[in-house]
């Protein structure tokens, strides 16, 4: 077997001007799905007599990338790879029964709202003509000769036109009735056309134009074989999708995956073989590059010009220093997750199908289990009330991928959907699950010292005292994990103090700087305060920013 991408003009294959042409239809069979982009395979199989053939394919998408097509043939020695975008051999467009019959029901349903439109027309000139009638009927009552009547021909016109007036009346008023029925159902054949040609959307016919491949074979036998086509192309991706339940009392976590599949190649595939792969071709591929940096110190005082020369080099470094690109961003049939240290990649047991630019599906990737430590954490700096949180480390074994796809569930109620970044194995994270409103919030200055108010403070000490409460209204007792922060100096003379009542369980949480973190359990009906003051001060002469 040997792969080729480009012409390759050998020998054995000079006489192929005159060599017969097959002509093969293919369809994809194989898809490594990444989060931007796929690798197709089409595998199609072929049988030659005796001698040199060209293998043609004429129904690939027009948008496939040709000079990175990779083709490799068994059965039969290959030789030139012949591409093409335009001028593209006619082939065969054979739609199936399924889209011939609703492009059939399309066309009744148009040709019989064309005819109740017309029907719905008809109607209304029977009661245009009954209205005319009656204009001329009342006219007669009006002439000049009606004056010199005698008295029974003035009685036997009179009936007349009350005869006449009365039943063009009543033709108008039942041409109208009818007219006003077949308007409504008027409504009914359009509603029925609208549906009929969604349904033909939904079948997304592959009419769109077509690119070619030619593969030059040759055997000295009647030979049968395999011809593989692999490209990789831009327009399809997949997201990864999580249904994350919580059950309060347990703690238990149960994390149902999913992948959201899409692509727009311009064909419909059938029953591929499907897999998912979390690398990102289309993403940065080699290391960053750091540049020489040379720092210079001078006189502060001395103001010299830059030359023009040295302004150049100075900006060309710092564009040198710039990354070139930014780093990437993350009894049902479920795939098999595996994970080589590089990537993730599932492999769904079950052939897929995904129409071109329509189709949105959604696979199965398994559940994973877990438990958590369930608190509520409070942060009454900006928030009014706590919220649940489960704090976990991911013992799953797999990796939890990032993506924007997260929905929660606490003890089976939806509570919201929002982004989670990628856990790796043995990573621990904390899922918030929706707000406690029973658990309320407070935090009041009660002292304030800030000399001249603004943003700019000119007197040289400031200090702020804080009361924080939580009140616990429901009729559960909860762990508490409350959040707030002092503030903190990188100067020497920028000198900071700052208490707290109770003292925090834990200060610098997570290696952040003056965030500090009380742990308590607080039952229900009970109220907990907090009352933390700090200082700031600073030399005479300085201004507080």
């Amino acid at each position: 077997m040997r792969a080729l991408s480009f012409v390759l003009p050998f020998v054995l294959f000079a006489p192929a001007l005159h060599a017969e042409e097959i002509a093969l239809s293919s369809r994809v069979s194989a898809v490594t799905l990444y989060p931007q982009g796929a690798t197709v395979i089409r595998q199609v199989p072929f049988s030659i007599p005796e001698g040199q053939h060209d293998l043609i394919l004429a129904d690939l998408p027009q948008n496939t990338p040709l000079a990175a097509v990779r083709v490799a043939v068994t059965g039969a020695q290959m030789g030139g790879v012949t591409t093409r975008n335009d001028y593209v051999p006619p082939r065969d467009t054979t739609e199936s029964p399924a889209l011939i019959a609703a492009r059939a029901e399309v066309e009744r349903l148009e040709d019989a709202l064309r005819a109740a439109r017309a029907e719905v027309e008809d109607i209304a000139l029977e009661a245009d003509a009954a209205r005319a009638r009656i204009a001329f009927l009342a006219e007669i009552g009006r002439g000049d000769g009606v004056a010199a009547l005698g008295v029974d021909a003035l009685r036997d016109l009179s009936a007349m036109i009350g005869t006449e007036t009365l039943a063009a009346e009543l033709a108008a008023a039942e041409a109208t009735r009818r007219a006003d029925t077949a308007e409504r159902a008027l409504k009914d054949r359009i509603k029925a056309l609208e549906d009929a040609k969604q349904a033909l959307a939904a079948l997304v016919p592959e009419d769109k134009a077509r690119a070619m491949l030619a593969v030059a074979v040759a055997s000295d036998q009647p030979a049968s074989g395999s011809l593989t086509v692999t490209y990789t192309i831009s327009d399809a991706g997949w997201q990864p999708l999580y249904d994350i339940h919580l059950a309060r009392d347990t703690g238990d976590v149960r994390l149902e995956r999913g992948a959201f599949v899409r692509q727009d190649t311009g064909e419909n595939w059938r029953d591929v073989a499907l897999t998912l792969s979390t690398l990102r071709p289309s993403a940065q591929t080699e290391p960053g590059q750091i540049w020489p940096w040379i720092p210079r110190i001078e006189d502060p005082n001395e103001v010299r010009p830059k030359s023009r020369q040295l302004e150049s080099a100075e900006g060309a470094l710092m564009s040198m220093a710039e990354p070139m690109m930014d780093a990437p961003a993350p009894a049902r049939i479920e795939a098999d997750a595996q994970f080589d240290g590089l990537s993730v990649t599932y492999t769904y047991p079950a052939p897929v199908s995904v129409s071109t630019g329509a189709d949105r599906v959604r696979l199965s990737l398994g559940t994973l289990t877990t438990s958590a430590d369930v608190v509520a954490q409070a942060v009454p700096m900006v928030d009014q009330t706590a919220f649940v949180i489960a704090r976990l480390t991911n013992d799953t074994g797999e990796l939890i991928l990032p993506t924007s796809e997260a929905r929660f569930y606490l003890d089976g109620r939806y509570v919201g959907q929002r982004w989670i970044d990628l856990v790796p194995a043995g990573g621990k994270v904390d899922l918030s699950f929706g707000a406690i409103e029973g658990l309320r919030l407070t935090r009041l200055v009660r002292e304030r010292n800030e000399g001249d108010r603004g943003i700019i403070s000119k007197s040289n000490e400031m200090s702020e005292t804080f009361e924080i409460t939580v009140e616990n209204l429901t009729d559960t007792a909860w762990p508490l994990r409350l959040l707030d922060r002092v503030p903190q100096s990188d100067q020497e003379d920028l000198e900071i103090t700052w208490s707290a009542n109770p003292q925090p369980s834990e200060r610098d949480v997570e290696g952040q700087r003056g965030i500090l973190a009380w742990e308590f359990d607080l039952s229900a009906g009970q109220t907990q305060e907090i009352t933390l003051t700090y200082a700031l001060e600073w030399p005479d002469g300085q201004v507080l920013r």
